[in-house]
């Protein structure tokens, strides 16, 4: 049955023009166009009129309140939008929102709350993000109070190829549960592609919300995705065309690590010094041809690559849509029912999770063809396991305002032997070898309201980046000498060699003799007998460097999380128990409260 607009406060000429619309949405556009409507009437404070009506139902009813806080965990701003979006629909829908960091919450006040919507990553190894650290380590405490009047839902966002999916979101669900709270609707854990599944846990919230209030549990929630200022978004990736593409490593490094200038004339896009670019990258041509001879495939065969009924050819769909370099636990449990081999029978059953892991590190969609045929589907069969082309994400190395219209990455390239055969990454791979000024990369920007310069622009900035960790210290140095900052500044960077591996050297000299840059550190590890970091600088330099931070100074750190931000988190908490004469306990305390302040802020991988 077609809608058709009927009795409406619309004229004729609005009436048709919606009845010659409606009927060529998608759902999806429906669902965005109701969230926008919605959206568009409130920003967290709903009106006179709908506030009284949901406090009538509630008192009628004698359930809970109408009111709601959403607290969100983010290191890159993903669990952010999603809940600012989801405070938009809740607040067009006559909730009382307050939309809130895990981080500027006070623990204390959880025990008032009645309706708590949680949406968090997990980061790194299974961590909470940065801003959630102090709110789950309370939760999971022996100050957590009962909270046996709390309604309560989690959305979790992951990446199914670490072994920890979801576990940040998993913890506060099972704790929750544990404390006394009773959800409002069940916990939802999305993948990378998180826009569906997000969206229905927002459906899904509204209806449990709307029972508890005795209303209709018939509605459509706004978009989950974040309002973007221009055209292009995630899902509506800029084709930007490549203007540099240069290895900034020098003849005999051992590294490889491209500078990309990539144009974004005509796009309207924008950014700020922290945020980071998604890539849309395509699959090395050469291992797609290797899948297609394994699988006696026919390359120009029409499948379907989408929900939507798109298609495409089967070479185009493996090169440009799908993932084929990273194995999943979730694709081995999709892939049993198409193979009746016996060992991925047993390597997928319970007990033998150490062994899984095992063979999922290293291993690619062609391993796993190899190892585990015959298989009984066809293509399109076999495709519609795979998970969609994940985006690359890489720190932004430049300013928009001392480079207007363009975009610059830092980007190091990913070669190694594993099992038998040679590995490529595949954005780094692309660029490297197969990119060349002319060509164009479908991009978008990635906002990150969590790594970001302080306001206060006489604060002293500590900047800790080794290796293309330096990428967003060249944005700020460009940023700061665009508008004049006069506050200090203070660089550690290290890498292999002094000769070939000192990225961007000119730039940082001429920083230092103009003034923009205040002082640098240097570590090659590879140039002394023993290695040197950049944590040994920052011990080196610990009296000074405990006075920047007594002056308020804001420190940040890019790279490596499993290694050396780890490494460097633990030298500043020495740092701070050795200069400042306090106890590890009352330096941890300090450091925490350095981040609470976003005077420690890290964009780590």
């Amino acid at each position: 049955m077609q809608l058709q607009v009927m009795n409406s406060p619309f004229n004729q000429e609005q009436a048709e023009l919606l009845n010659r619309l409606l009927p060529t949405l998608t759902d999806s556009q429906k669902v965005w166009l109701s969230g926008y409507l919605a959206a568009s009437q409130s920003t967290f404070v709903t009106s006179t009129s709908e506030s009284k009506a949901a406090e009538v139902s509630a008192l009628s009813t004698g359930q809970i309140s109408n009111e709601a806080i959403i607290l969100y965990g983010s290191q890159t701003g993903n669990a952010q939008r999603l809940a600012e979006n989801a405070g938009r629909t809740l607040a067009g829908r006559g909730f009382q929102i307050t939309v809130s960091a895990m981080s500027d919450f006070k623990p204390n006040n959880l025990k008032k709350v009645q309706n708590l919507l949680i949406v968090v990553s997990t980061h790194g190894e299974g961590a909470p993000p940065d801003n959630a650290l102090s709110f789950h380590e309370f939760l999971h405490g022996r100050r957590a109070p009962k909270l046996d009047e709390l309604y309560f839902s989690v959305l979790s966002l992951g990446d199914s190829s670490y072994e920890f999916f979801c576990k940040t979101g998993k913890e506060f669900d099972k704790r929750l549960e544990e404390l006394g709270g009773t959800r409002l609707f069940p916990r939802v854990d999305c993948d990378l592609d998180y826009d569906e599944p997000a969206a229905k846990w927002l459906e899904g919230v509204l209806g449990g919300l709307s029972e508890s209030q005795g209303g209709s549990t018939a509605l459509v929630p706004a978009p989950v995705t974040q309002a973007a200022e221009t055209a292009y978004s995630r899902t509506n990736p800029f084709h930007a065309e490549v203007l540099e593409n240069i290895n900034l490593n020098g003849r005999g490094s051992n590294k490889e690590t491209r500078h990309l200038e990539l144009s974004l004339e005509g796009s309207g896009i924008t950014f700020e010094p922290g945020d980071s670019l998604g890539i849309y990258p395509e699959n090395d041509p050469a291992l797609v041809d290797m899948l297609l001879a394994e699988m006696k495939w026919d390359p120009e065969e029409i499948v379907m690559i989408n929900k939507q009924g798109d298609v495409r050819p089967l070479k185009d769909a493996l090169i440009s849509h799908f993932e084929i370099t990273v194995l999943t636990k979730p694709l081995l449990k999709q892939a049993v029912q198409l193979s009746a081999n016996e060992d991925l029978q047993k390597l997928i059953s319970p007990g033998n999770e150490e062994k899984l892991k095992a063979y999922l590190k290293g291993r690619d969609l062609l391993d796993m063809v190899r190892d585990f045929g015959p298989w009984s589907k066809t293509a399109q069969g076999f495709i519609s396991i795979l998970r969609k082309m994940p985006a690359r994400l890489y720190s932004i190395a430049s300013s928009l305002s001392a480079n207007p219209d363009e975009v610059h990455l830092t980007i190091g390239t990913v070669r190694y032997h594993t099992h038998g055969r040679e590995r490529k990454g595949v954005c780094s791979i692309l660029c490297a070898e197969r990119l060349q000024p002319g060509d164009t990369l479908p991009i978008f920007i990635q906002y990150n309201p969590n790594f970001k310069l302080i306001k206060n622009q006489n604060t002293p900035i500590i900047m800790v980046g080794p290796g293309t960790g330096i990428a967003p210290f060249r944005s700020f140095m460009q940023e700061r000498e665009e508008i004049g900052v006069e506050g200090k500044s203070w660089l550690f960077f290290g890498d292999q060699h002094f000769v070939t591996d000192f990225l961007y050297q000119t730039e940082w000299q001429k920083w230092l003799k103009n003034g923009v840059l205040t002082k640098m550190d240097v570590a090659f590890s590879r140039d002394t007998d023993e290695k040197v970091y950049v944590q040994n600088r920052m011990l080196e330099h610990s009296p000074e460097l405990f006075e920047w931070l007594q002056e308020g100074a804001a420190v940040y750190i890019c790279g490596d999380e499993k290694n050396m931000a780890h490494d460097v988190h633990n030298t500043l908490i020495a740092i701070i128990e050795n200069e400042g004469g306090m106890s590890r306990e009352k330096a941890e305390d300090y450091l925490a409260n350095m981040q609470q302040q976003k005077r420690y802020q890290r964009d780590v991988y």
